[in-house]
């Protein structure tokens, strides 16, 4: 099949968001949604396509059986794609920009209580814990450092400064950060460096990764998700539960013991205090619950 100028443009923006150090999900992610707009566009030149023919691509993405979740983040990777191609000096205006975003439903994670992050973390791990002091390892960092799944994966053992109590964090864009962690974290630590130096040894193996899988590998980010919902769920949580979640945990439990909400972004390594501020809701949220539920006046 003949490529089109849209084909050749699109190849040429993904490799600069490779260039630029893009996330890899953001890339997989543009490229299905730019490869379906240049399906349909097929051979038209710049000019050739308006605001209307882009609206047309979002109809035929809600045709195929597209949320509205789905449909947004094709409209923000077209979007993408000509701020990209206006810096470049290919065209002048972006006809993206006329066409409205869908309008998402505002979701709120549904966050565990801290008496509950309290059940999943004291005592023993559960039976299903194929590997407990790497497990227990794993949701101290998580909940105690609020930090994200694939920045968990990518801990080496020379990141851990011990005596100082923190972890060199790599986060989105390859920016790098310290977080701090506590006690819990401290003696989870020290219980699995054994463990896992004993697995490297009987697999006869060496790893510079923190957490490894039963074979002496780096874990994945799947992995740290189905290891993290059977234990949760098997301490009683929802199913629904994933590593994200114990992320939204530690800002929301933080906020509602009083950190600063700007100390909470440094942690979370949040850009924009913006993004932070989804906590308040969440801890505003909680707040309406138990007044609901214990004031005596509001029954």
């Amino acid at each position: 099949m003949k490529s089109t100028i849209v084909d050749k443009a699109v190849r040429d923006f993904l490799q600069s968001l490779c260039q630029r150090n893009a996330s890899i999900h953001t890339i997989k992610a543009y490229s299905g949604d730019l490869q379906e707009f240049s399906a349909h566009v097929g051979s038209r030149g710049w000019k050739q396509i308006d605001h209307v023919t882009i609206r047309g691509f979002l109809s035929r993405l809600y045709e195929k059986g597209l949320g509205k979740t789905s449909v947004a983040r094709a409209l923000a990777a077209v979007r993408s794609l000509y701020r990209w191609l206006a810096q470049e000096g290919v065209v002048e205006q972006n006809p993206a920009a006329l066409v409205s975003t869908p309008k998402l439903a505002k979701k709120l994670p549904r966050v565990p209580t801290i008496e509950e992050m309290n059940v999943v973390l004291d005592g023993q791990m559960p039976e299903v814990a194929a590997f407990p002091e790497r497990d227990r390892m794993m949701l101290e960092l998580l909940y105690g450092c609020g930090i994200r799944n694939s920045e968990l994966i990518g801990i080496n053992l020379e990141d851990i400064r011990l005596s100082d109590e923190a972890i060199l964090i790599r986060g989105k864009g390859k920016k790098q950060r310290y977080v701090l962690f506590g006690h819990a974290v401290k003696v989870a630590l020290k219980a699995y460096l054994p463990a896992r130096l004993q697995m490297l040894s009987e697999r006869k193996k060496s790893s510079s990764a923190l957490l490894i899988n039963r074979r002496g590998g780096r874990l994945t980010t799947r992995s740290v998700g189905r290891i993290i919902k059977k234990i949760a769920v098997a301490r009683g949580l929802s199913p629904d539960v994933h590593p994200h979640t114990l992320r939204h945990a530690f800002g929301t439990h933080m906020l509602e013991e009083g950190a600063d909400l700007r100390a909470i972004q440094e942690m979370l390594g949040h850009e924009r205090l913006a993004t932070t501020e989804r906590y308040t809701q969440l801890s505003i949220k909680h707040v309406l619950q138990v007044y609901d539920q214990t004031h005596p006046r509001a029954k």
